[in-house]
């Protein structure tokens, strides 16, 4: 089964044979790939009134656990945003009543950011719709093929996952 990527290989390989391509199949079907699952991921989350960026910060608290809090410094690592980015989120989602920000028990300066039970419904719903989406992008790779794929992309990302 060919597909666009096979025609783009063939033309770069007629105007440069001198190359080797293999990287380019790899890597402008992941690139393509990752547009598609972009979109499918603005989609589910779409139909639950958040934005990606918003689902990225919801969640992390969600997977928190417990209490559904973190401070701002661990929220800005587990989404890689700067501080007046998170600073900036934090404010939208307080503001949607999503988030709520209380006085830190261990440092009288600090806060945490607290996912409310509007904020954990919003998110739950948009997980569930997203896990939907992928289980469907899916379909027609087998359990084995699912987990082979896995694997290769762990592998893949690894030097990246170290650095």
């Amino acid at each position: 089964m060919r597909d666009e990527v096979d025609d783009l290989v063939d033309a770069w390989g007629r105007e440069r044979a001198d190359l080797d391509l293999g990287p380019v199949e790899v890597f402008s079907r992941i690139s393509r790939l990752s547009r598609l699952l972009d979109l499918a991921r603005r989609t589910a989350f779409s139909d639950h009134a958040i934005e990606s960026w918003e689902f990225d910060v919801l969640a992390a608290l969600r997977r928190a656990g417990g209490s559904y809090e973190l401070s701002p410094g661990k929220l800005i690592k587990e989404t890689l945003v700067t501080s007046g980015t998170m600073t900036n989120r934090v404010d939208r989602l307080a503001a949607r009543g999503f988030v709520e920000r209380l006085p830190d028990p261990n440092d009288r300066r600090g806060v945490l950011v607290k996912l409310t039970p509007e904020g954990r419904s919003a998110v739950d719903g948009a997980f569930e719709a997203l896990v939907d989406a992928e289980r469907e992008i899916l379909t027609d790779l087998s359990a084995r093929d699912r987990k082979q794929l896995a694997s290769l992309l762990r592998s893949l990302m690894s030097p990246f996952s170290q650095t």
